[in-house]
This record gives C-alpha cells, sequence and structure tokens, in this order.
C-alpha cells in the first residue's frame, strides 16, 4: 500500500493523535475531536517537560483563604 500524496507529491500529513489525514480546518489535527483531547493532555500535563526539582524558597509563598 502506498502513502497518498498531495497535490505537490509530498507524502500527505497524517493526524499526530490517530494517523488520519490530516483536515486542513483542524491542521495538524483530522478533526476538532482530536484536536480538542490534544488541548486535554496538555492541560493534564501529560506532556510535561521532566527538569530539575524547584527548591521550595524558590517557590512564591502561599496564600491562606480566609
Amino acid at each position: 500500500m502506498t502513502r497518498p500524496e498531495t497535490k505537490t507529491g509530498a507524502p500527505a500529513a497524517k493526524c499526530p493523535s490517530c494517523r488520519k489525514p490530516v483536515d486542513p480546518a483542524f491542521r495538524p489535527f483530522c478533526s476538532k475531536r482530536c484536536a480538542d483531547a490534544d488541548l486535554g493532555r496538555w492541560f493534564s500535563g501529560a506532556y510535561a517537560i521532566p527538569g530539575e526539582p524547584v527548591p521550595r524558597e524558590a517557590l512564591p509563598p502561599e496564600e491562606d483563604e480566609d
């Protein structure tokens, strides 16, 4: 099976979530559903980049809720 091509002959882009062909309206995704699912992963921290722990002294002070 060959990959679909664009008008320029380049391989057609695929959705990074489900690998279906990209819809220009939701680029780089195929649908609003895949775009929203990806946004949800960003909000949940699934795409967090690990780094060095931040020392407690460097954090802003916690505010008490009254």
